[in-house]
């Protein structure tokens, strides 16, 4: 029996739909082809486990699972969620139409408790685009992913409502997010202020030349002069973010794991202060990472 279940890999800030293929045969092995990584090759003892601890055994089969397109690098451990629903639907614990309406996202815990996933809202807005339904993710990715407008999302802390939810035995609450009213609320609202630096009329007038023409700005003084502090206001005296502009910048803190667990969308630009003696192989080596991540 060939079942098809739904996930996304995440390449920079932008995802990529993948096809999770199930077959199950006359056998006793168990295969996950198509690239995928050592986590995921590791997924089989997680998804059994957390399988058996939620009152579901997988019978002893053959089964072949191919992560499509074969030719893309799958990573990380949030495959685990459309891995295990597509080998139960395979092996005939329950039956749905709804499979290939949406994507699924999530690392299992071996109680069947699902752990949170990076990159939720490019997922969700790649999804979109290809006309899927909707998303089930982790309780905690919510409200990220339900930033995207007209997309069903769905989070959930166990397995077992997963699958209630597709055998029709439970119903799960949507969750709806109105990003431009949150946008609009919260966007005024900072921790910082330009107002806030006393004298220095030389710099923050610098500060202003540069903020209204676009210019950069270099601070060279002994520690303690206020350079991080002038820098960290800059952001005061720019104009404010744009709604396209926060849903990008939201999208790079996704990937990045750095999304407070409430989600939603970053409405302020964003400052680093990395230490003045980092290196500039560390600077790069650090983007590098984050770039891929």
């Amino acid at each position: 029996m060939l079942i098809k279940t739904y996930g996304s890999a995440v390449f920079g800030v932008n995802a990529a739909t993948i096809t999770i293929e199930v077959n199950v045969d006359r056998g006793a092995q168990l295969a996950i082809v198509g690239l995928p990584d050592s986590a995921i090759k590791e997924a089989q003892q997680r998804i059994r486990a957390a399988l058996s601890n939620s009152g579901y055994e997988l019978p002893i089969r053959n089964i072949t699972i191919n992560m499509a397109p074969a030719d893309l690098r799958k990573e990380g451990t949030a495959y685990d969620l459309p891995l295990a629903v597509g080998l139960l639907a395979a092996t005939g614990a329950f039956s749905s139409d709804l499979l290939e309406q949406y994507i699924l996202m999530g690392e299992l815990s071996l109680d069947g408790g699902l752990r949170p996933i990076r990159g939720s809202l490019p997922i969700a807005i790649q999804a979109q685009k290809e006309g899927f339904k909707g998303i089930v993710l982790p309780a905690v990715n919510a409200e990220e992913a339900g930033i995207v407008e007209g997309f069903e999302v769905y989070g959930v802390n166990h397995i077992s409502e997963v699958i209630g939810f597709f055998s029709g035995t439970q119903s799960l609450q949507r969750v709806v997010v109105d990003a431009r009213e949150e946008f609009s609320k919260q966007q005024l609202e900072s921790n910082v202020d330009f107002l806030d630096v006393k004298g220095q009329e030389n710099i923050k007038r610098a500060f202003e030349i540069a903020a209204a023409g676009g210019h950069n700005v270099i601070l060279i003084g002994p520690p303690g002069a206020g350079k991080t502090m002038l820098a960290k206001r800059l952001s005061t005296v720019l104009p404010p973010l744009s709604l396209e502009e926060a849903l990008e910048t939201t999208k790079i803190h996704s990937v990045a794991g750095r999304l407070k667990q409430s989600g939603g969308l970053i409405q302020h630009r964003p400052f680093r202060a990395p230490h003045h003696t980092i290196s500039d192989e560390i600077v790069l080596k650090y983007e590098f990472e984050l770039s891929n991540k």
